[in-house]
């Protein structure tokens, strides 16, 4: 199974090298390097990294707070992966999700976890019956009053805990927005973005949109994206679609490409449900020829 490693460092100061080097020794036929914090879920290379591992491909990292800080992060990039029939193994920790003993030592974590938010759950109670009990009301007495700077710090509050939100799930939609938009319709946007995720992770039109309006707001995506989409002739949608995906993965092989189309129910110029190769190759050549491979790269560049 192909082997691909994922080295991390929080600053410019620190290096990556001794990671690599022992990535390199595990056996790792690649290697990507990133300096970002573990408290950012929005991680430029670790996102490539996830968009284009394959079935059979091994996730693999020298200890997992390379890959993860947080309980939940971790158990989240693991379950991507396992959509993708893909696999995680860290080296200096007993996991390893291609065998019985990783997938057992996975069970725990994620039983320690959800035993962790019971915990939680079941203090919170507690202390609301306790305060209720002595005659305490919860809530902001700011807000029952209605007083207008309670109002906007809540207002506020809100916004923020939305991009926080927001910024978790970036790596999967901001880069085919920025890619993509305003040359192809949201409906085929939104196509290409569900694809590879799984279904409780999948977007409605109505709710990307809304995301988008966000970080046009924050200027963190241009507002060319919000403009509307030209005309495309219809026999050009299949190849525009087609040179979006692999404008996302040069790398993508064209049986990953068929394996995105058939989850995104797209059918093939015949009407089939089922892609092959060689159906794949003839609309790149048709994308080609039409400029779109070509501006799908100058857009991710």
């Amino acid at each position: 199974m192909p082997l691909i490693g994922y080295a991390r460092v929080s600053t410019e100061d620190q290096t990556p090298l001794p990671q690599s080097e022992a990535l390199q020794s595990a056996g790792c036929a690649e290697i990507f390097e990133e300096h970002a914090s573990g408290g950012n879920r929005a991680r430029p290379v670790l996102a490539r990294v996830l968009e284009r591992i394959g079935k059979g491909d091994t996730l693999v990292v020298v200890r997992i707070d390379r890959l993860a800080r947080s309980l939940s992060h971790l158990l989240e990039v693991i379950e991507r992966l396992e959509g993708k029939g893909a696999f995680f193994r860290s080296l200096q920790d007993p996991i390893d999700t291609a065998s019985p003993q990783g997938k057992f030592t996975l069970q725990v974590l994620g039983a320690a976890a959800e035993f962790e938010r019971a915990l939680i759950r079941e203090r919170t109670k507690a202390g609301l019956a306790s305060a209720r009990s002595k005659g305490r009301v919860g809530g902001n007495p700011g807000l029952r009053a209605k007083d207008p700077e309670a109002l906007r710090k809540v207002r506020l509050a809100r916004q923020d805990g939305y991009m926080e939100r927001l910024n978790e799930t970036a790596q999967d939609w901001v880069p085919h927005v920025r890619r993509l938009r305003p040359d192809m319709a949201w409906e085929d946007v939104l196509r290409i973005i569900n694809g590879p995720l799984l279904h409780d992770r999948r977007w409605t039109q109505s709710r990307l949109l809304r995301a988008v309006k966000a970080y046009v707001a924050d200027g963190f995506l241009p507002a060319e994206v919000l403009g509307r989409a030209g005309r495309r002739e219809t026999d050009d949608r299949l190849p525009a679609i087609v040179a979006a995906i692999k404008g996302a993965d040069p790398e993508i092989t064209l049986q990953a490409i068929c394996d995105r189309l058939e989850s995104m129910r797209e059918r093939t110029p015949r009407g089939r449900t089922s892609w092959q190769p060689s159906s794949v190759k003839m609309l790149l050549e048709r994308a080609e020829r039409l400029g779109l491979l070509r501006s799908a790269h100058q857009q991710q560049s």
